[in-house]
């Protein structure tokens, strides 16, 4: 499963989900549902927003899980 560390990258850059909602142009409810693990898709578009707002790579952001069976 693929797993969004956009909490870890918040911490890390001292900013709340509302400043980056505001920077990156995306409502706090698609956001909690791409920090909480519920969505099904990203755009590369949104992932490139995410980046610039947080300074970072797409790997610092995407983190790959093996599936409890």
């Amino acid at each position: 499963m693929i797993i969004f560390n956009i909490d870890i990258m918040l911490a890390r850059r001292k900013m709340t989900l509302t400043e980056l909602s505001e920077k990156v142009g995306i409502t706090l409810a698609n956001l909690s549902i791409l920090k909480t693990g519920k969505a099904k898709a990203v755009r590369v578009d949104t992932l490139n927003k995410l980046c610039r707002a947080l300074n970072c790579q797409p790997g610092d952001l995407l983190e790959y899980r093996e599936d409890e069976a």
